[in-house]
Order: structure tokens, then sequence, then C-alpha cells
């Protein structure tokens, strides 16, 4: 009776749960819960993807855009290198020294025959004479060689070259009667109008006109009279007016413009050192027979070099001039490239070449193949100067002009830029880009940011400075970012598609679950119903109480157990992988970790250095084992940081010796150059060691490039290890006379990679593997006194 009371209490209490909705309100519980951790951990995943995928990608396309910036910067440098290169070469070129002898004497000539007299003086007769004569000489007791030109010239005749006759001694000239009227109309009609297109107010003829009679003479016949169009007048070799500036000009001008075409130049330039009158030009603008020391153009970039010239007066010098607006070419931006001429130890003029635009362009755009270059739709290389404006063309002024200028009337640029622009062609000292990146750049960083550029668009930017002699430049590699990021942003629509999809799977698995889980109560509250009923026999096994705690408690305990463990071998995990990450390279360990039996790679262009530390075995004698390891932990220590800062890898340390390579774990152009300087940094670090710790220490370094192996030995204890040729060199190199306390001794094809940067002195021989002998070159430091002597 009592049990019956006891079971008719609890079927009391079943009935009244459902009033509660207590299995609703779990079940509705449990699937949130379940809902909130899966949608959870999917947003945990899916963002930890997407900002992932954004870093690799960002770092891969700023490596892609530090190496292009790169591969602009060498192609830049070596154009002004090579222009420099050319232009000493022509102003050691025989014709030119002639050319400019000739020239300047037919100047003066025709300065004096243009000069209102009443007679002719005797002397000057003589004089010019003389004058003659000497040009004569030169041009007669030559032959034209092609070894100073890139391009061979034909051989003037005898009588091409024979500038003096007794009929040819000066005679007074025939001055046209419309010189003056012809003149002014070609400057009136054809150069003030461009002009006034892109300055403010109207130009004054008399500013810009000629006063000289000679420049006004030569400008006459070779520009006013010049039958060809503006921008051809170069075609005119003989102005047939019958002075002896117009013969000399026959022979030299088709020479000149041989070499203009040749070179791509926009013009070439003679200039008298002594006067300033640029007595020659090959595309015959206005400034062709004026003075840059007087004359209306002595204000320009050209002008700036020609003094500079003159006031150096070295053989073997140039000075590049930055752009400026140069009126004689219609204000269009102009950059100079200047040398004096000698004959023998006498300065008798200067070579002036207007450096041409399209050669820049080819480079900054690679021929516009933009794409080809993964810069996509919206990347760019530019050249920006001090001013922060530009010294290239940008590439959606060249792709899309109209769309370009719309957007800049759009971006309130004043008329007067825009209307240069569009009549130039050209964004050049007209578009500024001061940015981050370029001030960054000015400052003398290098580096990649992300930043707006000068249209208010984020792009992913590399910057540094460039270095060319006489021209503060920076140059910098953009990409929008929206164009940039677009494969992430593919990226995040896949991840948003597939976690809608995740999230109905996990709802209807919650929801099944959710019943599974609630199964037990609804037995226990049928257990009550039948109680509650009086049906004591049928009840369902189940200890709810006892099973549901028995499971929480094992379950947790297991937990907790499962959860100490991991933590001990994720620790344990963590520390071996630090240990082999030291030892290993990346390459070889991912191998490792597939559990490959033989491990080992052969590696193409790798530089190799060996060194031994002099003078450390004798520390023993004075030292206790804990100091001299102490000593050779904190040098070896100091060593690795070196190696770091210069990118590179270090293979092995044995005892004293300290081996390492550049190019091991990633190909570098400039791994030599970087090996060098480790050198000289471990030198100084020896040096350092012995002020602070009062020792006597020094360093034999050898260095030799080729190809080596790398692979890891042994089964149940590895090792890291790296052979070859270069190895051996390295090493056998300390073994050479040549090797002294303090030398740094580098093979023959590592001399060769860096002989431009560094002074080197041949000291001995190895021989190799094929019986071949290797020359090891001594790098330039206070022992060099101290060098053997070569042995063949």
């Amino acid at each position: 009776m009592n049990s019956y009371k006891t079971y008719k209490k609890i079927g009391d209490i079943a009935q009244r749960i459902p009033k509660l909705k207590v299995n609703t309100s779990i079940r509705t519980k449990l699937v949130l819960m379940v809902l909130g951790v899966s949608i959870g951990s999917m947003g945990a995943i899916g963002y930890i993807s997407y900002e992932n995928g954004k870093a690799n990608l960002r770092e891969r396309i700023f490596d892609q855009l530090n190496t292009l910036r790169s591969v602009r910067s060498n192609q830049i440098t070596t154009y002004f290198d090579n222009l420099t290169t050319q232009i000493q070469s022509l102003n050691q070129d025989w014709r030119v020294i002639n050319a400019m002898k000739d020239f300047k004497a037919a100047y003066r000539d025709l300065e004096q025959e243009t000069t209102p007299t009443n007679s002719e003086i005797e002397p000057n007769n003589t004089t010019n004479l003389q004058e003659k004569k000497t040009r004569q000489s030169n041009s007669d007791t030559q032959e034209i060689s092609s070894s100073n030109l890139a391009e061979k010239t034909p051989t003037p005749s005898n009588s091409d070259i024979n500038i003096t006759s007794p009929s040819n001694l000066r005679n007074k000239i025939a001055i046209p009667s419309d010189l003056d009227a012809k003149l002014n109309t070609y400057y009136e009609q054809e150069y003030l109008p461009k002009l006034t297109k892109i300055t403010e107010g109207k130009p004054i003829l008399e500013l810009y006109k000629p006063r000289n009679p000679a420049a006004r003479y030569l400008q006459y016949h070779y520009i006013a009279a010049n039958p060809n169009p503006v921008g051809k007048k170069d075609l005119l070799d003989n102005a047939k007016d019958g002075s002896e500036y117009s013969r000399i000009h026959d022979i030299y001008h088709p020479i000149f413009r041989r070499i203009l075409k040749r070179f791509a130049y926009y013009d070439i330039f003679l200039i008298d050192p002594e006067t300033g009158d640029i007595i020659y030009t090959a595309s015959k603008e206005t400034d062709f027979a004026t003075s840059l020391l007087k004359g209306p153009y002595n204000q320009t970039n050209l002008a700036e070099a020609a003094k500079t010239i003159m006031q150096v007066k070295a053989k073997g010098y140039t000075k590049i001039v930055d752009f400026q607006s140069y009126y004689p070419s219609f204000g269009a931006p102009a950059a100079f490239i200047a040398t004096p001429i000698f004959d023998k130890s006498e300065l008798i003029g200067i070579l002036a070449v207007q450096i041409p635009v399209d050669p820049i362009k080819q480079i900054m755009t690679n021929n516009q193949n933009w794409e080809k270059d993964g810069l996509g739709k919206s990347g760019k290389t530019e050249l920006v100067g001090s001013d922060y404006k530009m010294r290239s063309i940008s590439r959606f002024l060249i792709e899309d002009k109209e769309n370009y200028l719309k957007n800049l009337r759009a971006a309130n640029v004043s008329n007067s830029i825009i209307n240069k622009i569009k009549e130039y062609g050209t964004t050049i000292l007209l578009t500024e880009v001061k940015t981050t990146a370029t001030k960054e750049a000015f400052a003398g960083k290098e580096g990649t940011q992300i930043i707006k550029d000068n249209r208010e668009v984020t792009v992913l930017s590399s910057y540094s400075p460039l270095q060319i002699r006489d021209l503060n430049w920076a140059i910098i590699a953009e990409i929008d970012l929206k164009e940039a990021y677009a494969p992430i942003y593919g990226f995040q629509g896949v991840i948003l598609l597939w976690s809608s999809l995740l999230v109905i799977i996990v709802t209807g698995g919650a929801i099944i679950l959710s019943y599974i889980f609630i199964k037990p109560v609804n037995i226990l509250i049928g257990n009550a119903s039948k109680i509650s009923n009086g049906d004591t026999d049928n009840l369902a096994k189940l200890n709810v109480k006892n099973e549901f705690g028995e499971l929480a408690n094992s379950f947790n305990n297991m937990v907790d157990v499962l959860q100490s463990q991991r933590e001990l071998i994720d620790e344990k995990s963590q520390d071996n992988e630090e240990i082999i990450l030291k030892i290993f390279p990346d390459s070889l360990i991912k191998r490792l970790k597939n559990k490959e039996q033989n491990i080992g790679d052969l590696i193409s262009n790798v530089t190799v250095l060996f060194s031994d530390i002099e003078g450390f075995s004798e520390l023993y004698q004075t030292m206790s084992i804990d100091e001299v390891v102490t000593i050779l932990n904190d040098i070896v220590n100091a060593f690795d940081q070196a190696a770091e800062q210069y990118g590179i890898d270090k293979i092995k340390t044995l005892g004293d010796n300290y081996v390492a390579a550049c190019g091991l774990s990633n190909p570098k152009l400039d791994r030599s150059k970087r090996i060098v300087d480790f050198a000289l940094e471990m030198r100084s670090i020896i040096r350092r060691f012995n002020l602070e710790k009062g020792l006597n220490l020094d360093i034999c370094i050898g260095i030799h490039s080729g190809e080596v192996m790398q692979g890891i030995i042994g089964r149940e204890k590895v090792t890291y290890d790296v052979w070859g040729e270069p190895v051996s060199i390295a090493n056998r190199s300390l073994g050479s006379p040549a090797s002294i306390p303090g030398s740094i001794l580098v093979s023959q094809n590592v001399y060769e990679s860096v002989a431009d940067i560094y002074e080197f002195e041949l000291v001995s021989y190895l021989e190799t593997s094929n019986n071949k002998k290797l020359g090891l070159w001594l790098l330039q430091t206070t022992v060099t006194s101290q060098i053997l002597t070569v042995k063949v």
C-alpha cells in the first residue's frame, strides 16, 4: 500500500512535466547549443582561412611587386649607365673632336662675316686662313673608324673632307633680304603659338628671338627657310648659302643624324665652352646657335649642365640634369647629359644629348605588357622625382587618355596642367605623386605598404630610392588592392555558400541528435506515466541517476586525462619541432616527416663560405673549458645573427670552423655580394671580440660558388650536411699559402660576380676536380702587404 502511494506521487509529478514544457525547452536548447557551436566553429575556421589566404596572397603580391620594382630599377640604372658610356665614347671619337673644332671655327667665321663692317681687316683674313688650314689638317689626316661608335658610318671621301682650298677663303657672305621677316614669321606662326598653349600669358617675341647676327643667320637657313616641317628640320644637310659653316654642316651632319637615330636620342648638341654658344644641334630647334651664357635659354637645365662642365673641366666627367620644362622643345619636359670634349689636354667643346623619353617609357611599361608582368588591369611601375612629380608616363594615360583626363578634371586638377598633359602626351613633371610610399622612398627607405595612391585609390605599394648619379629619383610598383584581392573575395563567396549549406545540414542533424538525446528522458516520463496508471510490471529498465552520473563522471575523467596527455604531447611536439627547424631546412623537414628513406637535394647557384678561427686552440692553455665554450658560443651566436641579417643559411660549425651558404634555402641574385658582406661582418665580429675580451683571435675565410648537394644522413641518429665542389674549394682555399689571418679569399666565379663592387687581387690558384686551375682572389684589406706571389 505504501509502495502504491509512492508510485502515485511520481505519476503526479510526471503529469506536471508536460505542462512545464520541460521536454520542448531542453530539446530547443540542445538544438540551439549544437547550432551555436557549429556555426561558431565554422565562422572561426572560415575567418582564419580567409585571413590566412589574404595574408598569403598579399605576401605573394608584395614579393612580385618587389621583384618587379627591383628589375625596373636595375633596367633604368643600366640605361643611364649605358647612356653615360655612350656619350663618353662619343666625346673621344675623332670625328666628334674634329667636328667640334671645325664647327667652332666656322661659327666664329660666320660671326665675323655677318657682323656689319665697312671693310675686311687683313689680320683677320690671315687668322681665318690659318684656322681653315688647321681644320683641313684635322679632317684630311685621319680615317673614319667604327670602334668608337656603336654603328658603323660610311667613310667620307677625300673630296668631302677637304675643308679648305684657296677658293674657299672667307668672303663676305650675302645676308638674305628677308632674313628678319622670315625668322619673325617662323617664331610668330610656328613657335610662339605652340608655346602659348602651355604658358600663362602671351610670349614676347623679342625674349626668344636670337640677337646674335650669326645665330639669326643660321636659324634663318636651317629653321625658318628650311623646307622640312617642324620635327624634321634635321633632314636638311646643306643650306646652299655658300658659307663655310654649311659646307662643314654638309660633312658632319649626316654622321650625327645617324648617331641620333641609332641611339634614339632626341637631340645632340655641340657647345663652345668659351662663349656658351650652341654651335651645332641635330634637331634644329630654337636653341640652335644661341648662347647658354647670355642667350634666351641661359636659365635652362641644359645651360646648367654646360656651366657645370665649364667649371669642372675634367676628362671622363659627365653631368646629368633632371627633367625641366624646355622651351626650345615647346616646353616639353627634357633632361640632358653632357660631357667635355678634349683635344689632347685642351678643352675644346661640350657634347650634350637631350635624353629621349621613349626608352624610359619602354622600360617602365615593358613595352606596354603590364599584364604579362603580372600587373593585371591596374598595376604600374612609376618614377618620381624629389619634387614628387612623375619622371615616367602614367599607364592610365597611355591606355585611355580621354578617361585619364576626365578623372583629372574630376579631381580638380588645374586646366593648365590638363592642357599640358594633353599637348605633350606625358605626365612627366605634370602629375604629382606625393604619397606615403614616395615620402618613405625619399627618406632613404625601401619597403611595401598598403596606401592611398595619388588617385586616392587603395593600392599595394612597393617603393625604394633609385640610385642614379646626379638624379634624386624614387621608383614605385603598385597594384589596386581591389584587383589584388579579387581571388580572396571569390574565396569569401565560396566560404559563405558552403557555410549556408552546412548550417542547414547541422540544423537537421541537431534535431535528430536532440531526439536521440532526449529519448532517455521520454522513457523516464513513460515510466512515470505507467506508474501513474498503476502499471509497475512493464517499466523500462533505466537507472537515470546512476547512468547519467557515472557516464558524466567517466567522460569528464576521460576528457581530463586525454587533455593532460594531449597537452604533454603538444608540448613535446613543439619542442621537437623547434629543434628540427633549427637544424634542417624546410624542404627537407617535409620529406623527413613523410618518412622518406633517402632525403637529399641538388641545388644550383649556391655560394659557400668556409671559415677558420685562428688562435682559438691557444685559449685552452690559459682558460678553463667553460670559459672557452662560452667565448665560442658568443662568437657563433654573433655569426648566426649576422647570417640572418644578410640572408645567409648556416650549415654547421666544426669546432672553430663555421660553414654557411647563400642561395641554399631561397635563390638570390645577389648571393655573392651578400656572402662577401657577411664575410666582412664576420671579420669585424672577431675584431670586436678581441677588443672587448682582450683576445688575439683572427679569421680566415674562403668563398666559392656552384652546385651543391644537401641531405639528411643516417637512420637512428640523423645529421644535416651540404657537400659538393663549392664546399671543397672553399675549405681548400684556407690551406692556400695566400690564406693568412684576416684574409678573405674568393674563387674566380665569385670574383667575376662582384668585381665591379669590391677590389680584389689575384693571389693564387687551386686545381679543381677536372684538373683545371681556379684563380683565388684576395679581397683588398690591410693585409695586402703580406700577399704571396701567384704561382701558375
